[in-house]
């Protein structure tokens, strides 16, 4: 894939913003590396490329040009499950002072999400292959998409967001009232809808 048709396939997550001819190189070495990891182990169960750009591509960068409008935003994120790096690694190529932590339990997902990173040159990004209950640490945002038992990763985000700092969660319209209720101290603002989709949205909470 070109980064000329890449680009297109972004523009509607972009929405008027656009990307470097840098940021447009590591995403397409990334997309490469995925393709490539991911005809050995599961990295995502699309297959048709111009689905994985849009789906997971697409919707991390939608929610980076929403979280981090000022792209030298100098802030620490934790992702939570990351599995194939989203949305946390399109959330570093977005805004590059990111302090960012990619938490992914699974051995070979977190030596995908290193190999990811070394060939990338990304400065400021962690692989913790562990389970996210077992830290203390926090961070000014956390992040999750797709991950297993939802229910039971809200109150842990919660726990590794940083007082005063924000949750963001791409998740499917089912599971916005469910977040609501089970956070009931968190401010969320209102979901806004990922563009291509039907019903997938991005929630923000305030701690």
């Amino acid at each position: 894939m070109t980064n000329e048709s890449m680009a297109d396939l972004l523009s509607p997550f972009l929405e008027g913003a656009s990307l470097t001819s840098r940021q447009l190189g590591l995403l397409s070495t990334y997309f490469d590396l995925l393709l490539k990891w991911n005809a050995k182990i599961n990295l995502t169960g699309l297959r048709a490329p111009e689905e994985i750009v849009t789906r997971h591509f697409g919707e991390s960068l939608f929610a980076a040009r929403l979280l981090f409008p000022h792209t030298a935003a100098a802030q620490s994120v934790m992702d939570i499950g990351s599995g194939a790096g989203f949305p946390g690694l399109p959330l570093k190529i977005w805004a590059p002072a990111l302090d960012l932590t990619l938490i992914e339990s699974n051995q070979r997902r977190a030596a995908f999400l290193r190999e990811v990173v070394r060939a990338l040159s990304l400065p400021d990004v962690q692989v913790i292959s562990d389970r996210a209950e077992k830290l203390s640490a926090q961070a000014d945002l956390v992040t999750f998409r797709a991950v297993e038992h939802f229910e039971q990763i809200l109150p842990v985000a919660h726990k590794l967001a940083k007082p005063g700092g924000r949750m963001a969660i791409l998740i499917g319209s089912s599971q916005v009232e469910t977040a609501i209720s089970a956070l009931e101290k968190v401010r969320w603002d209102p979901p806004v809808p990922i563009p291509l989709s039907r019903s997938r949205s991005l929630m923000v909470g305030h701690v």
